[in-house]
């Protein structure tokens, strides 16, 4: 007969050793790729829990995807730090946690006065199997009828005046 899986308890934050930081259920990290060459991938931290005598920490992370992750891949008004909150979760050792990092709304994010390292934002929710986001449209601007790129300068249109 098989072993029965000892019960996991919650936990309100655990502390990465490794990086000397805690973590606490609705912070967003970095985690650690399998493939060294790619990008660490950016989660929120749904759940934290771990087993029995405290040891072997896991995390319900909710991904964030990169637009050229999803269907339909990066597009000209995507910023360089643009992510989509996704509806895929997984659960993960709390041991692939590599940093902390901070994503923003897209208007907190244009106001930042400097954007660091770990600044991300996020202005759609991403389906992961349909590819559709939401919303489903965003404001654009002037006769280019673009979204806003927060990584190109907006300079004032002769037409509108818009800047």
């Amino acid at each position: 007969m098989a072993k029965a899986k000892a019960p996991r308890r919650p936990l309100e934050s655990c502390t990465i050793k490794h990086i000397n930081k805690t973590i606490n259920a609705g912070d967003c990290v970095l985690m650690r790729p399998a493939d060294q060459s790619n990008p660490q991938y950016v989660a929120r931290i749904e759940r934290i829990d771990a087993d029995a005598r405290g040891g072997n920490v896991k995390v319900l992370a909710r991904w964030y995807y990169r637009p050229e992750e999803s269907i339909g891949g990066r597009r000209q008004f995507h910023g360089s730090k643009e992510l989509f909150l996704s509806d895929h979760y997984d659960v993960q050792s709390a041991d692939t946690i590599e940093g902390k990092c901070t994503v923003h709304s897209f208007k907190s994010y244009t106001k930042l006065d400097a954007v660091g390292n770990d600044d991300f934002f996020c202005r759609f929710e991403y389906n992961s199997s349909t590819g559709a986001f939401n919303p489903d449209r965003v404001a654009v601007y002037c006769k280019c009828e673009m979204p806003y790129n927060p990584d190109d300068l907006m300079v004032q249109c002769e037409d509108c005046s818009d800047w």
